[in-house]
């Protein structure tokens, strides 16, 4: 069984805040547990405050986005002083040094002027709620790397939401170590081939044109090869899988075993399929039963499969219903 979860250490982008860091306007943090604790044993984090690093000092005069929501301004909140121009100049800068980062993706403070990833209120200016925007540096980030996986903190509470993104960073990393090794096309078509059925759980339409993209490779130069299948690879994996999807993945990997399992073991891996389809075990029940038969008989093809090994068992993203 494929035990490797990927090459190198995830290094993800992370709202300073969130680590337990005083930088907030007000002097505070916004630690979250399951980032620090939880998650931080698997992942490298490169923090970032915009406000602190654009040297707007802490404490500071809180700050909100007023105007256009598709193109709002940074303002202080009682003086109306206008951040924008200082703040976007820090951002460009920023962003050409993430570059170098080696980055599979970020998690935002929510809610944040500056880091907000969604839902960041937009006010006018007699200070009522216009609209709803996006953080000016969560925004210029996510123009920037459009491809890399990125959630808030507050998103991340959602169990669904935190397992999606974590397969993303997961998979991030393993493309990389990929491109890394400067892979020809048989080594594009072994990745592929051990991502098919996290692929089929998130978009089997997407699955089958990286399939098509690989037949066709002949005769395409190689940069624009790797990069369409990346955008392919991880526009695929934007998609959230589903119990449906699931299930269809699941009975598929079943069929591999139709020639060696016996009847009563076959029964028992129908049962436990249909019983998570029901809703009535989590998704960790089917694919450990899988696990257990794919080490008893062999089944090379399914021990080199990532879905069912896609991100470390001890964050228990999968155990619930």
């Amino acid at each position: 069984m494929q035990d490797r979860i990927s090459g190198s250490r995830v290094r993800i982008g992370v709202s300073s805040c969130l680590l337990g860091e005083r930088v907030r306007y007000d002097g505070g943090h916004k630690r979250d547990g399951f980032l620090v604790d939880m998650l931080g044993r698997f992942v490298d984090y490169v923090p970032v405050c915009p406000e602190v690093e654009a040297g707007f000092g802490v404490p500071r005069e809180a700050m909100r986005l007023v105007g256009d929501p598709r193109s709002p301004r940074l303002l202080t909140q009682k003086t109306k002083q206008d951040m924008t121009t200082r703040m976007r100049r820090w951002i460009d800068a920023k962003l050409r040094e993430l570059a170098d980062e080696d980055l599979c993706g970020f998690v935002f403070k929510s809610r944040s002027p500056s880091s907000g990833m969604e839902r960041v209120p937009v006010y006018d200016d007699s200070g009522m709620v216009r609209g709803r925007g996006v953080g000016l540096f969560a925004r210029a980030f996510m123009n920037r790397f459009p491809h890399l996986p990125v959630e808030d903190e507050g998103r991340l509470n959602d169990i669904e939401i935190r397992e999606h993104f974590i397969v993303r960073i997961f998979a991030c990393r393993r493309w990389k170590d990929l491109i890394a090794a400067k892979p020809g096309r048989a080594g594009v078509i072994e990745f592929h081939a051990r991502h098919k059925y996290l692929l089929m759980a998130h978009h089997p339409r997407l699955l089958a044109e990286c399939g098509r993209l690989i037949a066709g490779v002949k005769g395409m130069r190689r940069e624009e090869f790797l990069g369409r299948y990346e955008s392919l690879f991880m526009k695929a994996l934007q998609a959230k899988p589903t119990v449906k999807k699931n299930v269809n993945v699941l009975q598929h990997m079943a069929g591999y075993f139709k020639e060696v399992l016996p009847n009563d073991e076959r029964r028992e891996l129908a049962e436990v399929i249909g019983q998570y389809g029901a809703g009535l075990v989590p998704l960790i029940v089917p694919v450990t039963l899988i696990r257990h038969f794919v080490r008893k008989y062999h089944v090379a093809y399914l021990a080199d499969q990532y879905y069912l090994n896609p991100h470390p068992l001890e964050l228990k993203l999968r155990n619930h219903a």
